[in-house]
């Protein structure tokens, strides 16, 4: 068992591996730590001040989507378990967590950075320093699982499948990193994909590396969505007139700060017009300084903050410094009210805001598998690139009709109520995966 800082967490760590070991679906993901809401899950005295570290929203995020999915309208951990191994680092490793936070954060924040996370992605992903962190209190809460393990990250996926865990691991984006088929030799390795395309590339990567795997353990799921995300959309209308309502995200790193900022420097002042068109929410996410920076923007344009309850206000904030509640105030209040976000085209933003019934505007991608991401739902024409230097004369153009029956903002809408079951139903189609694995 490994050494922890916090007491109560072995009392946690106990119960987890003990959860995972009677669920039917044990979902293991790399994505943050959520300490003090794991001790409040399990009765504990908890803090709601204390800072998570956070690598990703989208794995905890589509890890979350599929418990979900499996326990219905209510929490039932015989159901489905998530566990996530960050929380458990012990003392002597936190130091690696930390470090792989704020090396993420710097990189995410700046593009001319993203050269560098090419390198890593490319060369030094198995070697991050995370990895050795993670192992030991991976490999202690899974010991006694017998049931196939679901796998959101695929580092925990390689290490439970080299243990002869029955894996399957969920390929969330439809690009596939080496890593990914490293071990799909294994007879006891499964993986769900987004969709065909990404089965073939799958397949091909797999040749090209001289690795035997095999299409049978190969199944088409499509993307995790949160069922509480497409209910968002049954009472949503495709924006036809009046005030347009804009949510601008970023992501688990605090992606594209840079820009979202040059955005609200041109949105801002118009929420100041006497005929005004637009309503904003921000999501920060756990990001203080991102927070921070656009309530200094807002005084700066003398745009009043309202509550975040107020849907009809003109500015709203979303932040929080834990992900749990991060993603619920999302859920709670972006995805059921946007007609559109502004975000990066990543895994958990643009499958999510589609499936809510909202168009997309896309930023700056952070690697291939955005751009391919961007691909899907451009080609849906539910999402366009973004012009940073121009977003309100854009929208201008976007909400006019020219003589046609729908401007394009309602027709992206109408086009993302029309999704088909394969790019909003992953979640459930997981579940029957994993359940049909021996």
């Amino acid at each position: 068992m490994p050494e922890l800082f916090d007491p109560f967490l072995i009392k946690t760590l106990k119960e987890d591996k003990l959860f995972l070991e009677k669920t039917e679906v044990p979902i293991i993901t790399v994505s943050s730590s959520y300490k003090e809401d794991l001790k409040e899950m399990h009765g504990l005295p908890a803090r709601d001040d204390t800072p998570d570290i956070v690598f990703s929203r989208a794995h905890y995020s589509m890890a979350l989507a599929i418990a979900t999915a499996a326990w219905g309208k209510k929490v039932d951990h015989t159901k489905a378990w998530v566990l996530d191994p960050t929380n458990y680092v012990s003392k002597k490793d936190w130091k690696s967590i930390v470090l792989t936070e704020e090396i993420g954060k710097t990189i995410a924040r700046y593009s001319i950075l993203q050269t560098i996370k090419a390198f890593i992605d490319r060369f030094g992903r198995s070697k991050l320093p995370i990895l050795d962190s993670i192992t030991p209190p991976l490999l202690y809460v899974t010991a006694g699982i017998k049931h196939p393990i679901l796998s959101l990250h695929i580092a925990a996926g390689n290490i439970l499948a080299s243990q002869g865990k029955t894996i399957v691991q969920v390929i969330t984006d439809p690009h596939v990193r080496d890593e990914y088929v490293t071990n799909s030799y294994r007879k006891n390795m499964y993986f769900c994909v987004f969709d065909e395309n990404t089965k073939t590339e799958f397949l091909e990567k797999a040749a090209l590396l001289g690795i035997a795997a095999e299409p049978s353990r190969i199944f088409v799921t499509g993307a995790p969505i949160d069922p509480r995300t497409l209910k968002a959309k049954e009472t949503k209308h495709p924006h036809r007139s009046g005030i347009l309502k804009l949510c601008l995200t970023t992501g688990g790193l605090g992606t594209n700060k840079p820009e979202l900022l040059i955005a609200l420097e041109q949105l801002l002042p118009e929420l100041r017009r006497k005929t005004r068109k637009l309503s904003l929410l921000i999501y920060c996410g756990t990001h203080e300084d991102i927070y921070k920076s656009v309530l200094e923007l807002a005084k700066k344009h003398r745009v009043k903050v309202f509550d975040e309850t107020d849907k009809n206000a003109p500015l709203r904030v979303l932040y929080h410094p834990q992900i749990v509640d991060a993603n619920e105030k999302l859920q709670t209040y972006g995805f059921p009210w946007a007609d559109g976000f502004i975000t990066k085209p990543s895994g958990d933003m643009a499958y999510d805001a589609a499936a809510a019934g909202s168009f997309l505007l896309t930023l700056d991608e952070w690697g291939p598998w955005e751009e391919r991401i961007r691909e899907v739902f451009e080609q849906k024409q539910i999402g366009r690139r973004i012009v940073l230097d121009s977003i309100v004369p854009q929208l201008e153009s976007l909400l006019s009709t020219r003589g046609k029956q729908h401007s394009w903002i309602e027709q992206a809408m109408l086009n993302a109520h029309a999704l088909p079951t394969s790019l909003t139903h992953g979640a459930q189609h997981i579940i029957k995966v994993v359940k049909s694995v021996k």
